[in-house]
């Protein structure tokens, strides 16, 4: 990492105090944003949760809001504040353990009024031993070795300086190399052709807060293009900024004086949100815009090449019929009396919803793929029921470290069942006994999540190979218990496929549970397609309502 050396001696100067921590803590948080699109495409399996940057983007915006007016001048005092928020605001095991981070940092500081170069190297050494231990399996070639060789790095370089900037400036490319490094650990990452999504974020986070010591922008993108089918404009639409009413895509060939960096900047004048995939020479510009400017990206992209299609949308048009889409009247939730075990389940549609209601949950929190609850959502569920025995379902692999986090923050007896589909989460409900002893009925629910098995049919993201299916971008493709197990053309071949691969015919009861995507007749016609394939087999149609997912499927 580049170092200004005249900005350097200027900064020597002051105190890195808790006001020093508080433009660091921001500056990171705005480089990691400017490079969240990139983060959310470093997704292993070609299936549409692709969330990492935004859910590591959501954690450190909620440790930003904690000291974002605070006047603290301790540093170790505002390092605590930094980690309070994150724990808060935590979202998937990437934003969790990044709030593990931050935890060990605060924990290395917690004394220091300023911060010299021992005590920051404690901080990266406490940040490292706090993230592996909140792992119950810390696996290498993840976030968690970056944050370690950012360590080691910290280390080495306290043997040649005593100034903490200079620490920093060697940990950045310590980190950028770690990443780098990922895939030769983790051969999944290797098969897919990426480095590690998480612990990319948390090098743009160090990143950035270097680039702020240099003086260096922290809110335009490196000149950078993403593979097309990496493009993701679904957690786009989940950050229209005010005044930003409507999305532009344009693909075009460009000239052959197209430069990419001074492209990036003048679409930074233009709007927000921008994306830019490329493929086979096309080039793919995504960006949101306001109403009055929403023909300028055409009108200039006109001038440096040849576009092949444009397609525009209204926004504000679009949010509200995502909002307006809902299931009308309100869920039935169970009332927990005190001393019964009241269930938090975490959900991913409204149909599902209202299923979970009618199995007993007490309390309901939205999400799922693309959508992880904060800690604070999830304890915000059970804080006010009338017990202290809770249950939480988080049906969903990526939800459990959140759920756990949850459970260890309040004063309530609080138990995860580390259920990681919906199809689990339900087994667990039919178990449940609100009037049962809590470590019974917790050992009971957690014993038939071995009883389903869980399928997915969705659409591919992009193209890859992996454990030997060859998907293309645009397939349908079938997972089984989280493994990739076929791609097909169409959603009732793929659905086929995953029942063929899970052995149903040796199984008594399937459940389709079709998505938002998907109409009634539709789910029908293909419901016959199965019950043909497999006339012994109980066939069930439930209407989920999840997003991205044509069918979530329950084998029993």
């Amino acid at each position: 990492m580049s170092v200004d050396r005249a900005r350097l001696d200027r900064l020597r100067n002051r105190p890195y105090d808790g006001q020093a921590v508080k433009h660091l803590v921001e500056a990171g948080l705005m480089w990691l944003k400017t490079n969240q699109q990139t983060v959310n495409s470093l997704n292993v399996f070609p299936v549409p949760d692709g969330d990492t940057g935004t859910n590591m983007m959501l954690t450190m915006t909620s440790a930003w809001n904690e000291i974002k007016d605070s006047a603290e001048r301790h540093a170790g005092r505002m390092m605590a504040m930094v980690a309070k928020g994150a724990l808060m605001g935590a979202r998937g095991n990437s934003g969790v353990i990044l709030s593990q981070l931050w935890r060990g940092f605060a924990r290395g500081l917690q004394d220091c009024e300023v911060i010299d170069a021992a005590s920051l190297v404690r901080g990266f050494i406490e940040a490292r031993d706090t993230a592996y231990k909140g792992v119950v399996k810390p696996v290498e070639g993840t976030i968690l070795t970056v944050a370690k060789d950012t360590a080691a790095a910290a280390e080495s370089a306290l043997s040649e300086t005593q100034d903490p900037l200079e620490v920093l400036a060697r940990c950045v490319p310590a980190a950028d190399a770690s990443v780098n490094r990922t895939p030769e650990l983790l051969p999944v990452l290797k098969q897919a052709g990426v480095v590690d999504s998480g612990g990319k974020g948390l090098f743009y986070i160090l990143e950035g807060m270097m680039r702020h010591i240099n003086g260096e922008p922290l809110d335009m993108p490196l000149a950078a293009v993403q593979p097309l089918s990496s493009l993701n404009f679904e957690n786009a639409m989940e950050e229209v900024e005010e005044g930003q009413d409507f999305e532009v895509v344009v693909d075009f060939f460009p000239n052959s004086h197209f430069e990419l960096q001074k492209f990036y900047n003048k679409l930074e004048a233009m709007g927000t949100s921008i994306q830019v995939g490329e493929g086979e020479g096309m080039y793919r510009m995504h960006i949101h815009v306001p109403t009055d400017k929403r023909y300028e990206p055409i009108d200039y992209i006109m001038g440096i090449g040849t576009i092949t299609k444009v397609a525009m949308e209204n926004l504000v048009a679009q949010l509200d019929e995502i909002n307006a889409k809902s299931y009308g009247g309100k869920l039935e939730l169970v009332k927990i009396e005190p001393n019964q075990i009241a269930v938090v389940i975490v959900s991913p549609g409204p149909g599902l919803s209202r299923i979970f209601a009618s199995l007993g949950a007490a309390a309901i929190v939205e999400g799922g793929q693309t959508m992880n609850p904060s800690t604070q959502e999830i304890l915000s569920a059970f804080e006010n029921l009338p017990t202290d025995k809770v249950i939480i379902l988080p049906n969903n692999k990526n939800i459990v470290m959140a759920a756990n986090q949850a459970k260890d923050v309040t004063v309530k007896k609080v138990a995860v069942v580390p259920s990681k589909s919906v199809p689990q989460g339900l087994a667990a409900m039919l178990v449940h006994n609100p009037d049962g002893e809590l470590d019974s009925v917790v050992e009971k629910m957690t014993k038939s999540l071995a009883s389903v098995k869980s399928g997915e049919v969705t659409t591919a993201t992009r193209s890859v190979e992996i454990d030997g299916v060859n998907v293309k971008e645009g397939q349908v493709i079938a997972l089984l218990d989280d493994k990739l197990v076929a791609s097909a053309k169409s959603v009732e071949e793929g659905l086929l496929d995953l029942l063929k691969k899970a052995s149903a015919e040796e199984h008594e009861l399937v459940t389709l549970i079709y998505g938002e995507e998907m109409n009634q007749s539709e789910a029908n016609r293909i419901v016959d397609v199965v019950r043909q394939a497999y006339p012994n087999l109980e066939i069930e149609l439930q209407d989920g309502g999840q997003p991205h997912y044509q069918f979530i499927v329950s084998i029993e």
